[in-house]
């Protein structure tokens, strides 16, 4: 059997990657959508994606800068290469910065009604293939990941428009 090695660079890298883009596909269409059945303007809510879209991806960056860099000056014995702490970090924000506008881009281009749903169904389908090649990068069941992706993804996302909606009831 062929064993599958994989260097922690390039471990910190896939571990960033799919964090960033995952997190930022769910939080922004989850964000998105709750607003935006909260009965709020096109404007409000492309303020909101891209508010949450910069806010979060430094954020997101930075945290995976320093909690990384923390582990691994915990578990080296001698003085650590962080350079892969700093590739994480980096890889964090842009992965972030960049999958958040699969949902946004909708809003830019299209009246509410429709936006919700396109950015519904971008966002779904590109978790779908970033479990998709989950399951081919790291040798799993293609198939399994790509519909874990999707449905906890999708749970998600009907978190942000029930939260939507409920608070909308409260503010009439």
């Amino acid at each position: 059997m062929e064993e599958h090695i994989i260097s922690k660079k390039t471990v910190a890298f896939l571990r960033n990657l799919i964090f960033g883009v995952e997190d930022s596909l769910v939080s922004t269409v989850g964000l998105l959508s709750g607003i935006a059945v909260a009965g709020s303007s096109r404007n409000t809510i492309f303020l909101a994606g891209v508010g949450l879209i910069f806010v979060e991806a430094f954020s997101m960056g930075v945290g995976s800068f320093i909690s990384e860099h923390a582990v691994e000056s915990y578990t080296s014995k001698e003085k650590a290469d962080h350079s892969h702490t700093t590739l994480g970090g980096v890889v964090m924000f842009v992965s972030y910065f960049f999958a958040g506008f699969i949902p946004l881009v909708p809003y830019m281009i299209a009246k509410v009604d429709t936006a919700f749903w396109l950015s519904i169904a971008g966002s779904l389908i590109a978790l779908f293939g970033l479990g998709v090649l989950t399951g081919k990068l790291f040798r799993l069941n293609i198939w399994s990941r790509g519909f874990q992706m999707l449905i906890l993804g999708g749970i998600a996302i009907m978190l942000g428009v029930t939260v939507g909606k409920v608070v909308e009831i409260f503010l009439r």
